[in-house]
């Protein structure tokens, strides 16, 4: 499988997914830390990527993504954007109210 495949599959199968430096509980930089907390304060379960551990898809999902830094969020195979766009979207409910949303589809698929 290559990266790029790798990578959407990642993207498809996961309706939360955060590319960061690090882990949730610990992250390896300021932006990856922001938007985590972000992401957790929605209070949904999600996927996450450590980039640091895998640098092949370091190297190519800037490309497919064609959003040049990390972290990254993808909601439901959209990227929703990085650490500004993310915090910014925390900051006025609208984060909140587009996770709210998938945990709502999660649950009428239970």
């Amino acid at each position: 499988m290559s990266v790029v495949d790798t990578i959407k599959e990642q993207i498809e199968s996961n309706d939360i997914l955060l590319y960061m430096k690090g882990t949730p509980r610990f992250p390896q930089c300021g932006f990856s830390s922001r938007t985590v907390e972000a992401v957790m304060a929605c209070g949904a379960r999600f996927a996450f990527v450590n980039i640091l551990e895998a640098p092949e898809i370091r190297a190519e999902l800037p490309k497919y993504a064609n959003w040049p830094t990390f972290p990254q969020l993808w909601i439901k195979g959209e990227l929703i954007g990085g650490c500004d766009i993310v915090t910014e979207m925390a900051a006025s409910g609208e984060l909140q109210q587009m996770i709210d949303e998938v945990a709502a589809e999660q649950g009428d698929e239970a």
